[in-house]
Formats: C-alpha cells, structure tokens, sequence
C-alpha cells in the first residue's frame, strides 16, 4: 500500500471512529510507529487531522474528550512526575480544591497519610480515594455528574464553590497555551473549574506536556490565572520561557 493510500483509510478511520492511535495503526498496517506518525503528521500539515498525544482526531473536533479509563492510563509516566512535583506544593494545613482530572486525582492517591487538611472536590474518583484518609477533612460538591469524567457540573456545584474560599486549587484542564489560554470539551465542566479557580487564593495547573497548544470547545481561564503550571520536561525550554514571561512559574518534572 502506498503512503497515500494508507494516509486516506488512516482518515476515515479517525472518521469513523472519532480518533486513532499509532500502535493500533502500525499493527493494522503492518508498518513502523514511525510511518504511522509521519502520515498523522502529514493530514495534521494538510488540516485533515489534529494530532493528540499518542494518535490523532479529525480536524474541527474541539469537543472531543477521552473517557476516564484511556486518560488515566494516557501519559502515565509523566503523570507520576507531575505528582511528585505537586506534593511538595500541598500547604501543610489548611484548605484545597482538587478538581476533576486523571492527574489530579493521582495527586490525592499520593497525599501523605500525616496531611491535616480539608480537601474540596467534585470529582467522584477523588472524593473515593480520600474518603478513608485519616487527616482529611473531605467535602464532596454535589451536582449532575458527568459519566464521562465522574464530576459533578451546573448549579449546586457552581454554588457551591461561591460559598468557600481555600488556599489553592489543583486545577486540570484538557489544553492550555498562550493564545488559548486553559479549554476543556464541556461548558459545564469549564463553568465549575472556573467557579474553583476564583475560590482559591493560589493556582495550580497539573497539566503534561501533551496538552500544550491543545484547543478545546470551552475556555476557562488563561495561562494569566495560573500561579503555578507542573507539567513534564516533554514541554521545551523554549516553551515554558514564554509562558513565565506572561507571570507563571513552571516546573518541567
């Protein structure tokens, strides 16, 4: 099969499918991982396709979100670095929020079992993990939870959080960038990481490297409300210059 050829069934089963991945692709092809991405690379040159971390969607699907199993194993490794980064930020008393999000869950999986604090979320998975912690004082923020990301969205949880003020938040976001500031698929998933951003006094984006210059559907910020970005040594030197130069600090795990 010739590089075209396999460049327009890579497409329609990005189409069909709604993304696809190098390792599957480079099975179906019986070609190289790095054939693969240098077709996806190509349809990302010609606009047909966006490349993500690992693989790739049709183009124009800024609304496209992962379900929580593929992005808690996505990035794993970086993932853990950022983790490890991020406890050294945890205040050693007082309040946080801890958004929805595969990475910032990990973060609650890894506080230290001595921690004295009260932990906010509305994020299901969290909330689980923390419910047996000994020093946590745990509140869960009710609302319509999503089945995608298992948190919880509109009215209660937005009033919720205009109810409380905390010390910082841990906030998530599916792609952060300059131009674009922090985006996520869902307008009511940005709503509430909005409401928890206005509700602390420092910010805290745990975000790898692989959503950087990622866009989505709805905005929730900019890079201008985060204090702090972690994220993984993937984002370049470069990069990472001209996001402090806006007046975040970032930590390249």
């Amino acid at each position: 099969m010739y590089a075209p050829e396999r460049q327009q069934e890579i497409l329609r089963l990005a189409r069909d499918g709604g993304r696809v991945d190098v390792v599957s692709l480079a099975e179906e092809f019986q070609v190289t991982a790095e054939t693969i991405r240098r077709d996806l690379k190509a349809l990302d040159r010609a606009g047909l396709l966006r490349r993500v971390h690992g693989g790739a969607i049709p183009a124009g699907r800024l609304d496209f979100e992962p379900d929580l199993a593929e992005r808690e194993s996505t990035a794993a490794d970086e993932k853990d670095r950022i983790v490890r980064a991020a406890v050294a930020e945890l205040p050693s008393e007082g309040t946080m929020i801890l958004d929805a999000g595969s990475t910032v869950a990990r973060l609650a999986r890894a506080i230290p079992l001595d921690a004295a604090l009260t932990v906010v979320t509305h994020s299901l998975p969290t909330a689980a993990r923390l419910a047996d912690h000994p020093g946590i004082q745990l509140h869960l923020v009710g609302g319509r939870v999503r089945h995608r990301t298992r948190a919880a969205v509109d009215a209660w949880a937005l009033r919720a959080y205009g109810e409380i003020r905390a010390d910082v938040v841990f906030i998530a976001a599916n792609g952060f960038s300059a131009d674009h500031g922090l985006t996520t698929p869902d307008l009511a998933e940005a709503a509430v990481k909005r409401a928890a951003i206005h509700a602390a006094r420092r910010v805290v984006l745990l975000a790898d490297s692989s959503k950087h210059g990622q866009e989505h559907f709805a905005r929730f910020g900019g890079l201008g409300d985060v204090d702090l970005l972690i994220t993984d040594s993937g984002l370049s030197p470069e990069d990472a210059t001209a996001i402090e130069r806006g007046g975040t600090e970032v930590v390249r795990a």
